[in-house]
């Protein structure tokens, strides 16, 4: 099933795609999906992004030709990072260019949707806890980064986590392709079952540290291929399976 967000410009609500449009449901679809019955045409809404996460749990370095590309080594373990809620972006909206920066990245990804809160989840019982998948761009201020030695600051900007443009509940995402494209150029390619920790396996080790709640989400790494971006650029993430997520570069 398709899950979205979107808004009629009186409130945000959350919907479910079905035919002939997207139905209003009744409250967050992660424990119960309530339709209301209302039916929303797609070019009567706005789409915002899929979910409100209280956290974006990002894992550095998860495949082995991206860290052989940064020549920082590959990590043991997975390596954990937060992005902050409010990087938070949705399909069509802008990524700003920050003056502090002089090198933006874009790292393709697939997102993975909590849907239960959950700590201490076994690798067995991973994906019990999974609601569903998305699109994402772990946007990153590579010269920031680098400087201060710590990821916090160059990848928590506003607009530096574009996700969706929906949620998809089901989908093999251990063997999909994940591409990103700049300017319609293919820049990365890459299939999530060359990760170097699974799902599964990130589940479980992100579990031990901190609880996990519905809407949260998990960038589960980027493939080879990052790069930069300028002002005018538009960048597209594409998963097998799934939508398009595609966002335009402006200056701040």
């Amino acid at each position: 099933m398709h899950f979205w967000r979107a808004t009629d410009g009186n409130k945000n609500f959350y919907c479910v795609e079905r035919t002939g449009g997207l139905e209003e449901l009744n409250g967050l679809p992660y424990d119960e999906v309530v339709g209301t019955g209302v039916i929303h045409q797609f070019d009567d809404v706005k789409l915002l992004a899929p979910c409100e996460p209280s956290k974006i749990v990002a894992i550095g370095k998860n495949y082995a030709a991206h860290a052989a590309e940064m020549k920082e080594g590959q990590p043991e373990e997975p390596l954990i990072f937060l992005k902050p809620n409010t990087s938070i972006i949705g399909d069509g909206e802008e990524i700003v260019y920050p003056k502090l920066s002089k090198r933006l990245d874009y790292e393709g990804e697939l997102g993975v949707i909590i849907g239960k809160k959950c700590r201490n989840v076994s690798i067995e019982d991973a994906f019990s806890v999974v609601f569903g998948y998305t699109c994402l761009n772990d946007v990153t201020a590579r010269d920031i980064q680098k400087g201060d030695m710590q990821w916090t600051r160059g990848k928590g900007f506003d607009t530096f986590c574009p996700i969706g443009p929906y949620i998809e509940t089901e989908l093999d995402a251990n063997h999909v392709t994940v591409t990103t494209r700049l300017n319609g150029e293919i820049k990365q390619q890459g299939n999530t079952e060359l990760m170097i920790h699974p799902i599964a396996k990130l589940i479980w080790y992100i579990t031990q540290c901190m609880t996990l709640l519905p809407g949260d989400v998990i960038a589960t790494g980027t493939p080879a291929g990052v790069g930069s971006m300028n002002v005018g650029d538009i960048v597209e993430v594409e998963i097998e399976g799934l939508a398009t997520l595609k966002n335009v570069i402006v200056s701040e």
